[in-house]
């Protein structure tokens, strides 16, 4: 049985990620494996619905009524909505670069961010998925992840710069300490020119999001960060508290 109309409408709105985020048609019928005169017709439909919208150069992006239901996602109308003073309140402390992030899967969703005054390399975005291994909200998430995902992890360690950590003992080491000392710190593993600091969120006794700074450098300003963002986490994790909660998988 072929696929299903629903099915390649999603393959092709699944083309799109973090690093193609403006798509021709012809990238849009290769990325999805779909026939160009199939992918023609669908994304006809999904521009007309609003799923997908046409830029003045002709390629398509992600349309306006998809990011409408985005917000709808417990997820974002939930955690996000809780988070929104405490991250505001912690970018005004700090005046750098504040990340709210959840796990999906074996990567970083960032949910909200606050983009910092001082000219640091960041490639996060709202939307964007990064790996957990390389990122300071990723190693508080992989910290507390369940045994099966943490070790489904330690066999996808890219190296994306000269300073991943790629080692799975010294990786494993990394998120005992996480768990000890209740925060994470990455240098330079993502972006040259980028160190992060994070600590986890908590619904109750569950880990449920993470929230991170992005610095220039660590050694001088690491208790003040980690002090800010402990006391930014345990307001939103009040905030949720005896709230339902949607956590992500």
């Amino acid at each position: 049985m072929g696929a299903s109309v629903t099915s390649r409408a999603l393959a092709l709105l699944g083309a799109f990620d973090g690093e193609h985020r403006s798509l021709s048609l012809t990238d849009l019928a290769r990325r999805s494996g779909l026939p160009l005169a199939t992918a023609h017709r669908l994304v006809g439909e999904l521009h007309q619905w609003g799923a997908l919208a046409r830029e003045p150069s002709g390629d398509y992006v992600i349309g306006r009524r998809l990011w409408q239901l985005g917000l709808l996602a417990p997820v974002q109308s939930g955690l996000r909505q809780a988070a929104s003073p405490f991250l505001h309140d912690l970018y005004g402390a700090t005046l750098s670069t504040v990340h709210l992030a959840v796990r999906d899967g074996l990567e970083v969703l960032y949910i909200e961010r606050l983009a910092g005054h001082v000219s640091v390399p960041v490639v996060s975005r709202v939307g964007s998925r990064l790996p957990m291994h390389a990122t300071g909200v990723g190693k508080v998430l992989l910290a507390y992840a369940p045994d099966e995902v943490r070790a489904e992890a330690l066999q996808r360690l890219t190296r994306i710069t000269a300073y991943t950590v790629t080692q799975p003992a010294r990786l494993l080491e990394q998120l005992r300490r996480v768990r000890a000392e209740g925060y994470a710190t990455t240098g330079e593993e993502m972006s040259l020119g980028a160190c992060s600091v994070a600590v986890p969120v908590r619904n109750g006794n569950t880990v449920v999001a993470a929230l991170g700074i992005v610095v220039p450098d660590l050694r001088r300003q690491l208790p003040r960060l980690v002090s800010a963002l402990q006391v930014a986490a345990q307001g939103i994790g009040r905030t949720l508290t005896g709230d339902p909660f949607i956590q992500w998988k």
